[in-house]
């Protein structure tokens, strides 16, 4: 991007990108007996609040959540009690931040860089996910997609953090590490830096857009963003 200035605005997704959703695996491991289910019930939760939007209909992502739970339990031939929804709740909403993402957003806000969330969760009351994770004071905006009855990679949610912001979708930059994520916000107008996280990478694929970032962390990927907009 050489004669491009790099967005001034930073939109962060949240869940595994910012909070460390392994921090659910102890509920994985006892009711499945492998932690590794975590990953398949995070997968049909994508999977299916896509399908939702995609078949014009709308459910709020912790409903889904606890649904695909269900599902996934029904799959394995395992029972699921009260008691373990209401531990996937209070597990989701108590995960911690990423070693990387305290000096990263430091890194950011000290350079300039307004930065704002945008998760498919639904807005919570106080103290939220964030507040609990010390990241809140980080952001001017937490931004849900309940709002628009979407989920990602829907073109209503980034042009939703858009016009609430009054700026165009082209400066804001998407941070996430999930590649669905940053091809729906590139596709939208807004840039998109690509965070390697575990479990996720790169799709080779024809017109599979490519990220303007990507870095194996999260303070890398920042110091890449300070260096951009310093060029600019």
């Amino acid at each position: 991007m050489p004669n491009e200035a790099f967005p001034s605005i930073i939109v962060f997704d949240v869940n595994e990108t910012l909070l460390d959703i392994t921090t659910l695996e102890p509920l994985f491991d006892r009711i499945f007996g492998n932690p590794g289910v975590l990953r398949e019930w995070f997968a049909q939760l994508v999977l299916y609040s896509q399908t939702m939007t995609l078949s014009g209909l709308y459910s709020p992502f912790g409903e889904l959540g606890i649904g695909a739970l269900k599902m996934t339990a029904s799959i394995h031939g395992v029972n699921i009690a009260d008691t373990d929804v209401a531990e996937l709740k209070e597990r989701m909403s108590s995960m911690p931040a990423h070693p990387d993402v305290l000096p990263a957003l430091t890194r950011l806000q000290d350079a300039g860089f307004r930065m704002v969330t945008l998760t498919n969760s639904a807005a919570g009351a106080s103290p939220t996910p964030l507040e609990k994770a010390g990241l809140s004071s980080f952001f001017e905006r937490a931004f849900s997609v309940a709002e628009v009855e979407k989920f990602k990679p829907a073109p209503e949610t980034y042009r939703l953090v858009a016009k609430e912001l009054e700026v165009e979708t082209s400066d804001l930059c998407l941070v996430a590490c999930h590649l669905w994520d940053t091809i729906g916000a590139q596709a939208t107008g807004c840039q998109g830096a690509f965070l390697k996280r575990p479990y996720n990478d790169m799709l080779p694929a024809t017109n599979v857009p490519v990220p303007d970032l990507c870095a194996s962390d999260l303070t890398g990927l920042a110091d890449e963003m300070i260096k951009r907009r310093r060029s600019t």
